[in-house]
């Protein structure tokens, strides 16, 4: 093995683990969005009986009376 194809292989290997480091840094900034979504999903499979993204909860509704 001469030092060229050590060098590619160096080099090949670094590359394969920067786009690994960053498909797993994309998924995990999604998560919070991909949990919310599946629990919209298992809501609306149950009947629908929480409340929705755009339904505020609480007391008023949120919502500021005048």
């Amino acid at each position: 093995m001469k030092w060229d194809d050590v060098a590619l292989v160096i080099l090949a290997a670094s590359g394969c683990l920067t786009l690994l480091l960053t498909q797993v840094s994309e998924v995990l900034s999604r998560l919070p969005q991909i949990i919310r979504a599946w629990r919209r999903v298992r809501d609306e499979l149950s009947g629908g009986t929480g409340p929705g993204p755009e339904e505020p909860s609480g007391p008023g509704g949120g919502q500021d009376e005048a």
